[in-house]
């Protein structure tokens, strides 16, 4: 069968060359003509750095009607800053029953919506029991090479999970359902904040001490924001939550952990984002995640710091000790909270 992907970025490539190795033909949509040239004839793409050969099976192309056309599957890469757009544009050649699966970890700034509802959205035609999220612990750069990867497909209605996990998975990429959309969506986009905060930790050469405790608090606050937004807690401890968590804060392929680490080496925010010539979506991600707890009333001491140190000037020094400082608390405060109760009665 034919699949589409868009757009031709590293995620997109690497998940392009998973269904390809699956037997499908797939059409991977570019803006960029010289790209297309790039992927088509010498099977490579700079936006996925190193000497990674693409599948023959995948072709580029610079018409989206083309890439569309005859698909069974869509799959949008596009950058959440992007995805708005790009889902308008496909609204013209997407059928009714194509299915639609995004792989983009991030909120869309302005609306603070997520991506299934951006893309549902800009898809009046389209069921939303059509979309599927994909999430997890998922480096583009160990995909594209075939190491060994797990990750889960998410949706209000199982069929259109069971779908996308028939349609990608294979003896090196392993996928899960989950029924639980909004909890694989905030999972996927709030562990880049803890993501960027763990490259700041490893920046400062803090040491395996605090970054463990980054990560754990860090998806505390995950899940509280996301409990709050009606997600299943149970998602949070899986591959959607403490997988990609723990996956994103201690690899050198992330790009939210490398715009973290330099930060905490020196240098300027403006100057990391035009050195990586890439998304890092945590960046954004901060700016929505806080607006989001104020909105949801939920407690999110780590991302509020980080929001300081990456929108207001503050020192990163300054914001771990802020943090270091905090009243004292418990651990699990919900079930303290319940167990004050019964002992006060």
């Amino acid at each position: 069968m034919k699949a589409t992907v868009l757009v031709a970025g590293g995620w997109g490539t690497a998940l392009a060359n998973v269904l390809a190795d699956n037997g499908h033909e797939v059409a991977l949509w570019t803006r960029s003509s010289e790209q297309a040239e790039e992927i088509n004839q010498e099977h490579h793409n700079r936006k996925l750095p190193g000497h990674y050969l693409i599948h023959a099976s995948v072709r580029a192309t610079t018409s989206m009607e083309e890439a569309v056309q005859g698909s069974g599957l869509v799959l949008l890469a596009a950058p959440s800053s992007a995805m708005r757009e790009v889902a308008k544009q496909l609204c013209a050649f997407v059928e009714p029953d194509m299915l639609i699966v995004h792989a983009t970890k991030g909120f869309e700034t302005h609306s603070l919506l997520p991506m299934s509802t951006v893309i549902a959205s800009e898809l009046p035609h389209m069921s939303a029991e059509k979309i599927v999220a994909l999430s997890g612990p998922s480096h583009a750069e160990e995909v594209i090479v075939r190491s060994p990867t797990t990750i889960v497909v998410a949706s209000s209605h199982i069929k259109s999970a069971e779908a996308a996990q028939d349609w990608l998975m294979n003896s090196y990429f392993r996928v899960y359902t989950n029924p639980d959309i909004k909890g694989a969506e905030v999972a996927g986009a709030l562990k880049n904040i803890i993501a960027f905060g763990a490259g700041m930790s490893d920046g400062f050469g803090f040491g395996d001490n605090a970054k463990a405790a980054l990560i754990t608090r860090g998806l505390a606050e995950i899940a509280r924001l996301g409990a709050a937004m009606g997600a299943n807690p149970l998602t949070f401890a899986g591959l959607a939550g403490v997988g990609d968590l723990v996956a994103t804060c201690t690899s050198k392929h992330s790009r939210n952990w490398r715009a973290g680490y330099a930060v905490a080496q020196g240098q300027s925010l403006d100057e990391v984002l035009g050195k990586m010539g890439m998304v890092v979506e945590g960046v954004k991600t901060t700016k929505a995640a806080v607006e989001l707890a104020h909105r949801f009333k939920v407690d999110m001491p780590i991302a509020e710091q980080l929001h300081c140190v990456i929108f207001e000037g503050k020192s990163p020094k300054a914001a771990v000790e802020a943090l270091m400082g905090r009243v004292k608390t418990h651990e699990l405060e919900d079930i303290a909270k319940t167990n004050r109760e019964k002992w006060l009665r």
